[in-house]
């Protein structure tokens, strides 16, 4: 495979070689737009051109708002041809967080593309340069469209050098302020290159981008990935489409975090439930065709893996998925590594660990236990907080991550927890969740799980209930859960032993800022709402209780 030293050589290189492949599929109103290399060439550089006239200087912070779409592509790649620099956005975010970002970051424009909410967003981008795609519904500040009948494409373009500052990516954060990850343009493009080598894959794979793009998961492993290998990348429509964009697509390569498998699971179960599936796998010849019938539908009939990430995955969801032929590998990296941590790969796949190291990747355990990685795509620091930067790093330049593990005789690490998230009963004994709600989350009747227990003698768990547990009464949601709890308790420790479990009356959504915009419960928020209650809920004598 062909090596570049930046995204943007990379996408040259397509460009002029095979000008004609598709590049971005847009579904628009039920109908594909495609966009070949030539054509969203030609646009990234006339905004690109848009962007020089604005006047702005050199390397200045130009902001990304956008939900994921053939627009977000060109326009990041307008932003590096430019010769400026990018500030991904998660499209979720409120007026309030926006602000923050672009206050933070010191961006001088924005791009605006496809968006849910806009109106509600708008109040959050002070007066700055904007430009906003139409085709979305957007009409603030500069068109894109007409931008692009204003100018010419711009002619002489930039050469990135591997060291130069490439993007800010401000972390979803599940506490305190949000710091701005720094990746040069080397670094995007050693991370791809490292992803592309893990798999075979067909020449001009076909990918499908739906995971926020703003995060560095889709960032390093759809974007940069695809310009690495000249990759078709297609998108969904909306929520209500996904599923059929999915299966219209069938990507050679599949990511996901465990919540998007959980309702994969969910919407099976619905149409065939578990003792009716469990029937029809056992006969042979139409199990294979169930199989088939049911990868198909879930547009991963083509994927050559599957790869889980960004929250711990139960190992009973993994097995299930095995049942079907759909092998489940998960992975560990963050924003700070650019994704190249762990992975479990098809012919080395141990279900409950995250894998071994990628190649190049060196890691060890601080006497804490604390996970330390060292790779060659490491960030360069957090932006304007060098303080914080030099805290991020060991002596010899590993990259401390927050997490707790543990490696197995085989080199395979399990995550056991993370160092900010153990808390002390008042019993005084510290306990790491993790590994508890990993054990709960078994049952299929719970989608969200967070184990607290500060103040009181002994830990609960605060769940909300999934689309199946929601199907039941309260009497058969408490029994199944009370089931589960009396399950895992002999295999915890005295002092971690779940005394309730509290169903929640509400979910823990991006909206109500509850979850991060990777689908990661924020815990400090959720404490801050109902520690008031722990004491309350641990002297009730039922052992599930109902919130409200």
């Amino acid at each position: 495979m062909t090596t570049f030293n930046s995204p943007l050589e990379a996408f040259l290189h397509w460009e002029s070689t095979t000008p004609d492949t598709s590049f971005l599929k847009q579904p628009i109103d039920g109908k594909i737009r495609t966009y070949t290399y030539k054509a969203a060439g030609v646009e990234a550089r006339k905004i690109a051109a848009a962007l020089g006239a604005y006047g702005m200087p050199p390397k200045s912070h130009i902001a990304l708002l956008s939900k994921n779409c053939a627009h977000w592509i060109m326009a990041d790649l307008a932003i590096m041809m430019a010769g400026h620099i990018s500030i991904p956005i998660y499209p979720t975010l409120n007026a309030n967080s926006i602000n923050q970002i672009l206050t933070l970051s010191g961006s001088k424009a924005i791009i605006i593309g496809k968006l849910d909410d806009f109106a509600s967003q708008k109040a959050g981008i002070p007066e700055m340069r904007k430009i906003s795609v139409e085709l979305y519904g957007e009409d603030e500040g500069d068109s894109w469209e007409k931008l692009l009948d204003q100018y010419k494409p711009l002619a002489k373009l930039p050469t990135p050098k591997e060291n130069d500052l490439a993007t800010i990516i401000y972390t979803s954060g599940t506490t305190g302020i949000p710091k701005g990850v720094m990746h040069t343009h080397g670094n995007f493009m050693r991370s791809a290159h490292a992803l592309a080598d893990l798999v075979e894959l067909p020449p001009h794979p076909k990918f499908f981008s739906y995971l926020p793009l703003s995060h560095i998961a889709e960032r390093a492993g759809i974007e940069m990935r695809s310009l690495a290998m000249g990759a078709t990348i297609s998108f969904a429509e909306s929520l209500d489409t996904f599923a059929r964009d999915l299966e219209r697509t069938q990507p050679h390569s599949f990511g996901a975090v465990p919540r998007i498998m959980t309702k994969f699971q969910e919407k099976i179960l619905e149409s065939l439930p578990q003792k009716k599936l469990d029937t029809l796998l056992k006969i042979p010849l139409l199990n294979t065709m169930i199989r088939n019938k049911l990868k198909q539908k879930l547009g991963l009939k083509e994927a050559r893996i599957v790869v889980v990430g960004a929250a711990p995955m139960a190992a009973s969801l993994i097995r299930w998925y095995g049942k079907l032929n759909i092998i489940v590998h998960q992975m560990y990296g963050m924003t700070e590594d650019c994704i190249i941590s762990h992975t479990n790969l098809p012919w080395a796949n141990k279900i409950g660990t995250v894998g071994r190291p990628l190649p190049g990747v060196q890691a060890k355990l601080s006497p804490e236990g604390e996970i330390c990685i060292k790779n060659n795509c490491l960030m360069t620091g957090y932006y304007q907080a060098p303080d914080i930067s030099s805290a991020a790093f060991t002596e010899d330049g590993f990259l401390k991550t927050g997490d707790i593990g543990e490696y197995d005789h085989d080199g395979y690490l399990t995550i056991t927890g993370r160092v900010k998230d153990q808390f002390k009963t008042d019993k005084g004994k510290y306990i790491s969740p993790a590994p508890i709600e990993l054990a709960l989350s078994k049952n299929t009747d719970i989608e969200q799980i967070c184990i607290v227990g500060t103040g009181i003698p002994q830990p609960i768990a605060l769940v909300t209930p999934s689309l199946l547990g929601k199907a039941k009464d309260n009497e058969a949601l408490s029994h199944s859960l009370e089931e589960t709890m009396n399950q895992i308790n002999p295999n915890l420790e005295k002092h971690e032993k779940l005394e309730k479990v509290v169903v929640m009356k509400e979910d823990w959504t991006v909206a109500n800022g509850l979850t991060t915009p990777t689908l990661k419960v924020k815990r400090t928020s959720i404490e801050k709402i109902h520690q008031p209650y722990y004491a309350t809920w641990f002297q009730e004598p039922e052992k599930v209780i109902f919130e409200g």
